[in-house]
């Protein structure tokens, strides 16, 4: 019986792999340009890092980990997210000797054991930006324009900014047993998660998507309106540099974000394109969660973006890719005494930086030429018994039709004209 691929993964063939190689050079290029440096970090960590980082009472940490034991019992975890991981390096690297402010970007693999659907994988690929060492709103605000400048570059239109304020240590637990008390009042009229929510983490039932609880949060106390007077100036600084830089954006009250570690600013890059999972980007400010984690108090911020919803979100707006790099020689071989020297050859065309290839299944001339228009060859390089004897082959122009004999020796000099 065939072996299918897992429920909530994909295959990237090689016809889709540009574009992910385009996607990825844009991104590395605008970040190194803001000063980013790329890390990579294990596609596993210790279970604990988790559920310290993210919050024990989220739904990621509950309901949606891939763990499991090592051969002495250890629990390891897929990563759900890239944030706890790179604040792990940068606190088993030391990191902050190096620089008051480190500024570092990744990629990579994701999992989550969720419900598939548009945009959502149980395997997904991310990028992130984070940014330990600084409390300027300006940091929060860089974060947000890498973001609009790597989709922007990309060609990406009507995207929407979504900002709002969660508070910290000092407001939130205020703010949070006001919303506990009106919570309570409307039990019955919420979901059996949002019930739950109450008492673990009231905040979540503010990012709920059902209806009936969306209506009774119309009446829920608003966050930004609790906030302490260090996060009410933060966040009108938030607000006054975005404007500066003239990038729109919309207070969302109800904006929480899924993950415990965020303080202040939190804010998502949404597309309408993308139905009820429409955040392309996410992310907000972190400064507990290096003190969390076993370092000492250090302020943060940063983001991720998920690399799937950003090519669905191009592909319905009908955004051109680059075309795609055809092949400059294709080498016909009709000497079927002989395969050496067409390899030969081929292997001279590549090291002079020229992509090339052949039909390795030694087919007729038509078959071995309908190969040559398939791959898009500038050239084809034919290899002919009667030619060999003379130390000639011939080079044919694919789009011309154009063909002429010239010398084996001269071949590279030839094809760099």
């Amino acid at each position: 019986m065939l072996i299918k691929i897992p429920k909530g993964t994909q295959d990237i063939l090689p016809e889709d792999i540009n574009k992910w190689y385009y996607i990825e050079n844009i991104i590395r290029k605008i970040l190194n340009k803001y000063g980013y440096k790329e890390i990579r970090t294990p596609i596993f960590e210790h279970t604990e890092l988790f559920v310290r980082g993210i919050g024990e009472s989220t739904d990621i940490v509950n309901k949606e980990m891939f763990t499991f034991p090592d051969r002495k019992g250890r629990s390891l975890t897929l990563r759900p997210e890239g944030t706890a991981s790179v604040v792990r390096a940068y606190l088993e690297k030391r990191m902050d000797r190096i620089s008051k402010v480190v500024k570092l970007f990744y990629f990579g693999p994701m999992f989550r054991c969720e419900k598939p659907q548009a945009g959502r994988y149980r395997q997904f690929n991310q990028f992130g930006i984070e940014l330990v060492g600084s409390q300027s709103p300006v940091a929060d605000v860089e974060i947000i324009a890498a973001a609009l400048e790597i989709y922007e570059t990309l060609g990406l239109k009507d995207l929407k900014v979504l900002i709002n304020s969660v508070g910290c240590k000092k407001c939130r637990s205020d703010y949070i047993n006001k919303l506990k008390a009106f919570l309570a009042k409307k039990e019955d009229l919420l979901c059996y998660e949002c019930k739950n929510r109450i008492r673990k983490n009231p905040l979540r039932v503010l990012d709920c998507k059902n209806e009936s609880c969306q209506a009774v949060l119309k009446n829920a106390p608003n966050i930004i309106n609790n906030l302490c007077q260090e996060c009410n100036l933060h966040f009108k600084s938030v607000k006054s540099l975005l404007d500066d830089l003239k990038i729109e954006y919309t207070v969302d009250d109800k904006l929480v974000r899924g993950l415990d570690y965020y303080t202040k600013t939190a804010f998502e890059i949404v597309s309408g394109e993308l139905g009820a999972q429409n955040a392309i980007a996410g992310g907000g400010r972190y400064d507990d969660l290096v003190e969390e984690l076993g370092g000492k108090e250090t302020p943060a911020v940063g983001f991720a973006a998920g690399i799937e919803r950003m090519i669905i979100t191009m592909e319905k707006q009908k955004v051109s890719w680059p075309k795609k790099k055809d092949l400059d020689v294709f080498v016909v071989n009709t000497n079927e005494k002989d395969n050496s020297l067409a390899f030969i050859l081929l292997q001279k065309i590549r090291k002079s930086g020229l992509f090339a290839d052949l039909d390795y299944s030694s087919k007729s001339l038509k078959s071995q030429m309908r190969a040559a228009n398939k791959y898009g060859a500038k050239y084809t390089l034919i290899i002919g018994e009667e030619e060999l004897s003379r130390n000639m082959v011939t080079l044919r122009n694919m789009e011309t039709k154009e063909q002429k004999e010239i010398k084996i020796d001269n071949l590279i000099d030839e094809l760099s004209t």
